[in-house]
């Protein structure tokens, strides 16, 4: 009886979670209320609130379900003893385009972020909490680039720091415009090259190195 209240605990919060993502991406997250989502989802406002603290809470939980299929990838890249730390962020860039371009979800939610939420008001502490896995990201980005370094992948004079705020900012860049204007090319055949262009940057451009005095 309990495993059975369990699962219909897990099924409902799954449900709200549904709800949510289709609400967000028709009105946007500021005009959505957690009664539009309710009704939704044919659940009480009470349901939701068992679940989940507020709107912000939902919208970290809809977030938090698209990192785990890449983790073993991102871990990968981070380890010192992996031999092949560019190739692992190089599969993991361009696994991230293409689940982009031809998971319907996955695309769903990133547009929800990039174009349909404002960070205003009780979506301020999402905004925060987005303001620190930005942080994070580039310090997982950098662990990554220096243990690339270390194999001799990339350039020893390599700007690490700004090298990872760089590549960080060029992969948002391509997915933000992408998801605006999807007809303006093929996310999915260019994602080898588009992420191929910018590890080049990362190899090539001088002003991503520093130099000794």
């Amino acid at each position: 009886m309990v495993r059975r209240t369990k699962e219909e605990a897990l099924e409902t919060r799954s449900h709200i979670l549904e709800a949510a993502e289709n609400a967000f991406y028709e009105r946007g997250v500021a005009r959505t209320t957690l009664a539009d989502i309710a009704t939704l989802a044919g659940v009480t406002r009470g349901a939701i609130y068992w679940h989940f603290n507020n709107k912000a809470d939902l919208v970290q939980a809809m977030l938090d379900s698209l990192s785990e299929p890449l983790e073993e990838l991102a871990r990968a890249s981070e380890s010192e003893e992996e031999l092949d730390p560019l190739g692992c962020l190089n599969q993991l860039l361009i696994k991230v385009f293409r689940q982009i371009a031809e998971d319907p979800k996955i695309r769903r939610i990133n547009e929800i972020m990039f174009h349909k939420c404002e960070f205003i008001d009780e979506m301020c502490d999402l905004r925060r909490q987005r303001q620190a896995a930005v942080l994070d990201c580039n310090v997982r980005i950098e662990l990554s680039l220096s243990n690339a370094v270390k194999r001799d992948q990339l350039p020893a004079t390599l700007d690490i720091p700004r090298a990872a705020i760089a590549l960080h900012g060029y992969i948002h860049g391509i997915i933000a415009q992408w998801l605006l204007a999807p007809q303006a090319h093929d996310l999915y055949q260019d994602a080898d090259r588009c992420v191929g262009a910018g590890l080049d940057m990362l190899r090539f451009s001088s002003s991503l190195c520093t130099y000794s005095s």
